[in-house]
């Protein structure tokens, strides 16, 4: 089965904070399980694609980059988006099916935009998802904080399909690049 590791939004000054937005929740358990994840793919020849979003730090500088303390692969393919769904605009979609991928690990950051438009989309183009509950993250809103936004995603995105194709919410020490999909599926 051909899969991909999609890390959304990773970026220094979106995990980090600045004068505007606090740092995301839990940042140093993200980034570990970020790059736990990203050894794993390594080792399994999982191929690992970075979407960066321009409206982060104005879409330059350090801030705009991946975090430094994320170990990001010398071959790693980069799509950089203007919109909140990582598949708007940028050739992923068809970068994921010329390489023929039918599975995508997901995790990164903002849980409640672009991590669920990212899952959504995902299956609604062909795709069994696999989002790694405990590698994405968020900062508090008006309403919720962002420990709570984080286990209201897990949960409504845990089984969420589009008939063909579903999302599964899994944790990083799980073996995520050997998909559970067809375990759920009816036969």
């Amino acid at each position: 089965m051909n899969q991909t590791l999609l890390v959304i939004d990773a970026q220094q000054e979106l995990i980090d904070g600045n004068q505007k937005e606090s740092e995301v929740f839990n940042k140093v358990q993200l980034i570990r399980n970020i790059n736990l994840l990203i050894e794993k793919a390594r080792k399994s020849d999982v191929p690992v694609i970075f979407v960066r979003d321009l409206d982060v730090a104005e879409g330059k500088g350090k801030g705009f980059q991946v975090h430094d303390e994320i170990n990001v692969p010398s071959d790693t393919q980069f799509f950089d988006k203007t919109a909140t769904n990582s598949f708007h605009g940028t050739g992923l979609l068809n970068h994921l099916r010329t390489q023929e991928i039918e599975h995508i690990v997901i995790m990164g950051c903002k849980t409640q935009h672009c991590i669920d438009s990212a899952v959504r989309t995902a299956t609604i183009n062909g795709f069994d998802v696999t989002l790694v509950g405990d590698a994405h993250s968020t900062t508090d809103s008006d309403f919720l904080r962002a420990e709570q936004i984080i286990k209201h995603h897990n949960e409504t995105l845990h089984g969420h399909y589009n008939v063909e194709h579903f999302s599964i919410v899994r944790n990083s020490g799980e073996d995520l690049f050997s998909p559970t999909h067809d375990s759920y599926r009816e036969d």
